[in-house]
């Protein structure tokens, strides 16, 4: 099969080929058609969207480079830079093969049941002319006839099944639209005017496609709406929005999820037991969590991939892109992904508000807000957030769950505000950015000029306080003031020590020690196998083998000592634990006069 039609003329043009499915190869075929003298190729050590150096380039083999039928010199710059010993002007034939069993959505897989790749992991950029057109043929699978492809790329000359020639304007284009490849199931919709397609791979026979499609409709419809009011129900809508076709790429796997964001698809990554099921009309917590992933990733289409960090106006490949922005990006994404499955009657008020209950307490419980603001954790994003270890918890504070805080404080005082230019929401906020900024990057100067302009005072001091402080928020006053109801209940045993744990057959598996909880003063440590306890301050009231930390209820009583029965490094250690007071969790319930779907109320 030819790389291109005869009648297309290409600069650039990548060949894709499922070498091998048992060992996981992609072949790949680069044709550059006016190099330059030296011409310099490099494959990026990062995915937007995914704020971790991951180094594609060591999955890379067997580069290879010809030209005029002659092989060309290859010399490596450095762990992901090449440069070809090559001529100018004459085509450059490169040949390589990826090696892809990473069953995430943010790199490449391979096998006989699925294919999948982002082209940051295949794609080699070529150095000068990225802004130039670029091209991908994807061969048909010959091992599996019966498999198909989804995309989001353009396609120019495909089969019925989806393989053949595609084109993206350039190489950003290029590797934002990733490929999704298998004997999946697929349907399409339309909402708002606007074409949609949803592939679902790996899902049981029992899962519920109707629904599934009926609940994504919802979603998108209402976000377009969100976004774009009244021009969402025109016939002109695809003039308005930035995409004008959507892919969705659901993996159903066993265990599971995630999602990344792309200009006009998403690759997501669910648990099978998450999908609805048919014959069942309740919404299981799983399947509330999905439709909050696909939420989340499709209102990312205006909100990162078009509103973005001005420091990510143009991506840099080659190394980390750092912003302080990462707490409105993902914040405030994570802030309306539930509340539009509320307005989009997908969920109720009570199920919202247990949602939202759930985010302040891991907030609330998490010691690092004291230490991190979010603008902060925003930089650190690279070294800290995706590289956790068991301090994480008492030393930073994520960017996606105070940040969501932050927009619910700021919309909430928003609604509260006594502007004389009348009632303004947050709502107002995110269509005033997106007009100033022209759905294009925009920095933190640009959220104050438009709240200033729609409200007619400052919020410097506000976001100043929020976001780049590390006092708490006034939450407990701004949701109260909403009518809400909040209860304080007892707090479960590992949250009560200053633990995270899991429980398992040998004993008590200790994560995480919270900084100044009962647990660290006692001195417990991430590692340690609690394996017993000894009730009281001499045992007196016996000892008793731990596998489940809520145990600890029944053994001790009303006894408040007791002595930990500690495995480390295979040392048995005696550690005596005073029990703390209860300690309470947040729970939020609205009144029964509050109409569902309408919080919070304008």
């Amino acid at each position: 099969m030819p790389l291109a039609p005869p009648e297309m003329k290409a600069d650039l043009v990548y060949l894709v080929q499922a070498a091998s499915l048992h060992a996981h190869l992609f072949r790949i075929t680069l044709t550059i058609a006016a190099p330059t003298a030296q011409q310099t190729v490099s494959l990026p050590v990062w995915i937007p969207g995914s704020y971790l150096v991951r180094e594609f380039a060591k999955n890379l083999q067997r580069l290879k480079a010809s030209q005029h039928g002659k092989s060309c010199a290859i010399i490596q710059q450095d762990k992901c830079t090449w440069q070809i010993d090559c001529i100018e002007g004459a085509p450059l034939t490169l040949h390589y093969e990826v090696y892809a069993l990473d069953n995430s959505v943010r790199t490449a897989w391979l096998d006989a049941a699925r294919g999948f790749f982002n082209g940051t992991s295949l794609f080699l950029r070529v150095h000068g002319q990225e802004a130039l057109p670029h091209h991908v043929q994807v061969l048909p699978v010959a091992q599996q006839p019966a498999w198909e492809l989804a995309t989001g790329l353009a396609p120019v000359k495909v089969n019925a099944r989806g393989f053949g020639l595609y084109a993206a304007a350039n190489y950003d284009e290029l590797v934002d639209c990733p490929v999704e490849m298998g004997a999946f199931w697929r349907a399409e919709f339309t909402a708002c005017g606007l074409p949609h397609q949803l592939v679902v791979a790996g899902a049981l026979a029992s899962f519920d496609k109707d629904r599934l499609i009926a609940d994504t409709k919802k979603i998108c419809e209402t976000e377009i709406t969100f976004w774009h009011g009244h021009q969402a129900k025109s016939k002109t809508a695809a003039k308005h929005t930035p995409h004008k076709r959507y892919v969705f790429m659901l993996n159903a796997v066993d265990e599971g999820f995630g999602g990344l964001e792309h200009r006009n698809s998403t690759a997501l990554i669910c648990g099978r037991r998450d999908l609805p099921r048919m014959g069942e009309a309740k919404t299981s917590d799983g399947y509330t969590t999905l439709l909050g992933l696909i939420s989340h990733e499709y209102f990312h289409t205006w909100n990162v991939k078009q509103l973005r960090p001005a420091q990510m106006a143009r991506y840099d490949y080659t190394q980390e892109n750092y912003t302080e922005l990462l707490w409105f990006f993902e914040g405030f994404t994570s802030y309306y992904d539930d509340l539009l499955l509320l307005r989009a009657g997908l969920i109720d008020d009570a199920s919202y508000l247990k949602l939202l209950s759930k985010i302040i307490n891991q907030v609330m419980q998490t010691p690092g807000r004291l230490i991190q603001s979010v603008a902060q954790a925003s930089m650190d994003a690279w070294v800290k957030y995706y590289r956790q270890d068991e301090n994480t918890p008492n030393a930073t504070v994520s960017y996606y769950t105070k940040g969501s805080l932050v927009a619910l404080c700021l919309d909430l005082s928003l609604r509260d505000n006594k502007s004389p230019k009348g009632s303004v929401t947050l709502d107002d906020v995110m269509r005033a950015l997106w007009q100033r900024c022209q759905g294009g990057p925009m920095q933190e100067a640009d959220l104050l000029a438009v709240l200033l302009a729609l409200t007619g005072r400052s919020w410097r001091k506000e976001i100043k306080a929020w976001v780049h402080g590390t006092a708490e928020l006034p939450l407990r006053e701004l949701l109260t003031a909403q009518d809400l109801v909040i209860h304080d209940d007892e707090a479960q045993m590992a949250q009560r020590l200053g633990l995270r744990a899991v429980d398992a057959a040998s004993g008590v598996q200790i994560k995480t020690v919270l900084r100044s909880s009962a647990a660290e003063q006692a001195g417990l440590a991430a590692g340690d196998e609690w394996l017993g306890v000894e009730v009281g301050t001499r045992g007196q009231g016996g000892s008793w083998r731990l596998q489940k930390l809520e145990d600890l209820k029944n053994l001790l009583g009303t006894e408040k000592r007791l002595t930990a029965l500690i495995s480390r490094d295979k040392r048995l250690l005696r550690l005596p634990l005073s029990m703390p007071a209860k300690g309470v969790t947040w729970r939020l319930t609205a009144p029964a006069h509050r109409k569902t779907g309408q919080w919070p109320e304008a």
